[in-house]
């Protein structure tokens, strides 16, 4: 998994300068056809493909191994919605479906493959030669460092929201708009972030503390999200400059994009934060049954 996000690192960062507005001559919405989002999103499709048949031929299939097949495929298809379909290219004309597109990325996709926790699957997938080396990479004291404090709850939601909110800087962002390579890297380090982030709470948290994380996460975004909804004037110029040929001023444009992150963004880190907390009380009826 190292191993695949410094590709995509490289491979947005590498890519050749296309301008985020770029298209805005075509008429209607249209399919992204981006070699460097299509490859390594076919590249993550196929490993985990192969790396679920040649653990089929070796092992009796794992209990669960279907849904976790599911949960994947979920968020593969997820995350090229968001970036490949017609959404995306709406995005780069409305502040209000970009906005959505983030949510997509941050808050379906990344849930949605680290409960399917791939890691495994996907180094399976690789040839034996480069599993082995990437297994023994993933061993490093360093990197295993590394992964340990980025998956650590407190650590993974500070680092999420630090990107969260220098991203929406308006400066930032318009920045972002209108230089591709900046553009790749903001969707890049939502993605990992939040890769991190669920990661923490489902897999190295209890249920207590990801319900108290997911709460807080729900709150700093959903005070960005009325910031911009509530925002007296337009924030974000680039973004907003072709929201007229759309029916909407700017500052409407503007003020649809924070309520998608005031509200519905943040009624998903709330049915989240919930369920941690029924699982919790649950779990600790559970062990006060036990002890009686």
């Amino acid at each position: 998994m190292p191993t695949l996000i410094c590709a995509m690192i490289w491979g947005m960062m590498a890519l050749p300068a296309m301008a985020h507005g770029d298209d805005a001559r075509a008429s209607e919405p249209a399919w992204t056809f981006d070699p460097w989002i299509i490859v390594p999103l076919g590249a993550l499709a196929v490993l985990y493909g192969v790396g679920t048949a040649r653990l089929g031929r070796r092992v009796r299939r794992p209990r669960g191994m279907r849904t976790r097949i599911c949960l994947y495929s979920a968020g593969i298809l997820a995350l090229a919605c968001a970036l490949l379909s017609p959404l995306h290219w709406l995005g780069e004309h409305l502040f209000a479906f970009h906005m959505i597109e983030h949510e997509i990325v941050m808050a379906v996709s990344a849930p949605l493959i680290v409960l399917a926790r791939p890691i495994g699957v996907l180094l399976w997938g690789l040839p034996g030669r480069a599993r082995l080396v990437a297994a023994m990479m993933m061993r490093a004291p360093l990197m295993r460092g590394l992964w340990d404090w980025g998956t650590g709850a407190t650590s993974s939601t500070i680092l999420h929201g630090v990107a969260i909110w220098i991203w929406h800087v308006p400066m930032l962002f318009d920045l972002a708009v209108t230089n591709p390579a900046m553009h790749r890297l903001q969707h890049l380090s939502f993605f990992a972030t939040a890769i991190f982030f669920w990661w923490a709470l489902v897999w190295r948290s209890d249920y207590g503390s990801a319900a108290w994380h997911l709460f807080l996460t729900m709150i700093h975004t959903s005070v960005l999200g009325a910031l911009m909804a509530l925002a007296p004037r337009v924030l974000y110029i680039a973004q907003t400059q072709t929201a007229m040929a759309w029916g909407l001023t700017p500052l409407e444009d503007q003020q649809l994009a924070g309520m998608i992150m005031w509200v519905p963004a943040g009624t998903i880190y709330a049915g989240a934060a919930l369920t941690m907390l029924a699982l919790w009380i649950r779990g600790s009826s559970e062990r006060k049954t036990q002890n009686v």
